[in-house]
């Protein structure tokens, strides 16, 4: 329906006063989930003049912003913080006795949720949609609507988005108990900082972890079943991260598979001998799982796996009128993915010309130091049969990173087309590269040549300034 057909029935929209209201009122939107691709497709709905309503069933925010994404990284802050001062000296800087109150570090962390889940609370207010903090469960189409249950209530809306999210994927372990184990849920509420640390898994949630509780002085031990860690990020990238914790005390196993626990001793194999380890904690971490059970996609035929929910390109399912956003797709399972794939699906309501596009979506690994990276690795390149070429350059070529990382290191890698010179991909492991990837995707976004970027100013000195100088290497 055409945005101008609810421009009026925005205005003179009344907030629902009573229960019995709330069923006769037809909502626009229904969206069930919170998270990332849910409050920011209900914040685009609203103000296009969209009734909506949003059911969570803990918290508005989800998994990102309670669970996974603002939690880690502000304990991350506070271990480069740590890590800062204790390099004080390499900057002329005299810092002594340096300490750290763990129990300050988690009060934090909270603090930080708290205040930004309330900001969500606050765009929905803004955006007039009504929030249902509840389980909700989808109870089938009547008249063209779909009708959903929560809180003891019906309601009735013309379109539904289903952005429930994931959760953390439990494999099955012989003895692995998840009374005695750790998710990235319950890790975040620890009391005391462990002694020794097991991490089963070395993707980006992993690693994140492994870099923190290294840098709080925590023994941590890596198991990883394939070759490398941050399985999808530069092979060349990962490995200089995993190098540099290696320096720093972190124990990898890589190409070791866990065979067992017993308690808190995790049993693994590598080449062919069984070997264990014990930790004050063990934290799995082997990935997330869709959402798409317990929600009822089977009463209104929605097409699924326990993969997640298939979309096209405008983010709808195989039923009309219902789409799927984030994390419940299986897809991409980044926020900001969630985000966009949200704001695709309230373009495609409101007949806006739109589509989901997945080739410039950024990765970041927020450890320190950082990886940032986006479009084609060189190895999915060969996979995909493009012929390309690559410059690389260190991260020093950038006077701002040289004045301000005292005996770091990284790099910058361009991978572009070897025959029109577009940009396929940008890799980078050093500084800040989590704050300038944004302008390696709207190269490729825009399909930018080698030639676009030379004549691109970038501000001096900058360290997003590699980026330019690797482009000048070819």
């Amino acid at each position: 329906m055409p945005v101008e057909n609810f421009k009026d029935r925005l205005w003179h929209t009344k907030p629902i006063r009573s229960k019995s209201e709330a069923m006769d009122k037809i909502f626009d939107i229904a969206i069930i989930g919170g998270g990332p691709a849910g409050y920011v497709a209900a914040e685009r709905a609203g103000a296009k003049g969209l009734s909506v309503v949003v059911f969570d069933k803990r918290a508005l925010g989800g998994v990102c912003l309670n669970e996974g994404c603002i939690p880690t990284k502000t304990l991350l802050f506070s271990a480069k913080v740590l890590e800062t001062v204790h390099d004080a000296s390499k900057y002329g800087v005299k810092a002594e006795q340096v300490s750290f109150d763990f129990g300050a570090i988690m009060q934090r962390k909270n603090k930080v949720v708290k205040k930004l889940v309330a900001g969500v609370g606050m765009k929905m207010k803004h955006a007039k949609a009504e929030v249902v903090i509840a389980p909700a469960v989808i109870r089938g189409r009547s008249e063209g609507l779909v009708v959903i249950e929560a809180d003891n209530r019906e309601f009735k809306s013309r379109n539904l988005l289903i952005c429930t999210g994931s959760e953390a994927f439990v494999p099955p372990i012989s003895g692995l108990d998840l009374n005695e184990v750790l998710t990235n849920r319950e890790i975040l509420q620890l009391k005391e900082l462990p002694k020794e640390l097991v991490v089963i898994g070395g993707g980006v949630i992993g690693t994140e972890f492994t870099d923190f509780f290294n840098a709080m002085g925590t023994k941590v031990t890596v198991i990883e079943m394939l070759p490398e860690i941050l399985t999808g990020i530069d092979e060349q990238i990962a490995q200089t991260l995993r190098d540099e914790l290696t320096k720093r005390g972190v124990t990898f196993h890589l190409l070791s598979k866990v065979t067992r626990l017993e308690g808190k001793t995790v049993f693994f194999e590598k080449d062919g001998v069984t070997q264990s380890v014990t930790g004050d904690e063990v934290l799995v971490s082997v990935g997330r799982k869709p959402n798409v059970q317990g929600i009822g996609l089977e009463n209104i035929g929605v097409d699924f796996t326990p993969r997640g929910v298939k979309i096209d390109s405008n983010c709808r399912t195989n039923i009309p009128n219902v789409y799927a956003c984030g994390d419940i797709t299986g897809f991409s399972l980044l926020a900001h993915t969630a985000s966009r794939e949200g704001e695709v699906a309230v373009n495609h309501i409101l007949g806006r010309k739109d589509v989901m596009r997945y080739n410039a979506v950024p990765g970041v690994v927020y450890t320190h130091p950082e990886i940032a990276g986006v479009g084609l690795t060189e190895k999915q390149a060969q996979e995909q049969g493009i012929a390309y070429k690559v410059s690389m350059l260190p991260m020093q070529y950038a006077g701002r990173f040289v004045a301000e990382n005292e005996g770091k290191n990284g790099f910058c890698k361009v991978i572009a087309g070897a025959k029109y010179g577009e940009i396929l991909g940008i890799h980078m492991i050093g500084g800040a590269c989590s704050e300038m990837i944004y302008g390696a995707c709207a190269m490729i976004e825009t399909e930018m040549r080698l030639a676009d970027v030379e004549e691109i100013i970038f501000p001096h000195p900058t360290v997003s300034e590699i980026i330019r100088e690797t482009v000048f290497g070819f």
